[in-house]
């Protein structure tokens, strides 16, 4: 394959990402819990698995063809928020409200396991690490991901999909234990997300040891 060529198929995939996310958020919003658009919101479920393979795709491609671009290493991680954050905030909508005896019975109001405020930590994560990056980068710092960082994409990418098929197919509010599956597994994602942002803050020490001219104290 022709080098020129190589370099342009990892960006593809990650503009490719974008569109698949796009595709993801219009057909989930067509789903009503708990019976209302069941195979637009199964649609949904694929296009989300399609657009976080092609995260793992254009990544290895980049790396194995040593085509990291510039485009590359500021729409990845874009797209890659744009997928994950949206997820969130659609889980935690009203889409997935469950019925209000079901609700009151249980204690408990959503058939995903995502609450706003789940998605307002995972938010604050992403606005902190970007902040992070801007800093280390300005100063010449490298900025790669760390490996909780990476753990937390991939639990994210794994936790979103089952969430949603879950709560699309299986009526976690006529079964139970299924309800607690949903709210144990948005209680892990969120956790590992606030963990895995310890690291990037470890990065900062140096910075914040030194004077606003660069000098240390």
């Amino acid at each position: 394959m022709p080098a020129d060529l190589r370099g342009h198929i990892p960006n593809a995939l990650t503009v490719l990402r974008l569109l698949l996310a796009a595709a993801f958020f219009a057909l989930l919003g067509s789903f009503q819990f708990p019976v209302t658009g069941v195979a637009a919101g199964n649609g949904a479920v694929a296009f989300f698995i399609a657009a976080a393979l092609t995260d793992w795709l254009d990544g290895s491609l980049a790396r194995r063809w040593n085509a990291v671009t510039v485009f590359g290493r500021i729409m990845d991680p874009f797209c890659d928020k744009v997928l994950i954050l949206g997820a969130f905030v659609y889980l935690a909508g009203p889409g997935f409200m469950l019925p209000a005896d079901t609700a009151a019975a249980a204690g408990l109001s959503m058939s995903t396991g995502v609450y706003p405020w789940m998605v307002v930590v995972i938010l604050a994560r992403e606005l902190l690490v970007t902040s992070i990056r801007g800093v280390a980068e300005s100063s010449g710092t490298g900025f790669g991901a760390r490996t909780l960082g990476k753990a937390k994409m991939i639990l994210q990418s794994c936790a979103v999909p089952v969430m949603l098929l879950l709560a699309i197919n299986f009526r976690p509010d006529l079964h139970p234990p299924l309800l607690w599956v949903t709210h144990g597994l948005a209680l892990l994602t969120t956790a590992v997300t606030v963990l895995s942002v310890w690291p990037y803050l470890g990065m900062m020490r140096p910075f914040l040891r030194s004077e606003p001219g660069g000098a240390a104290s």
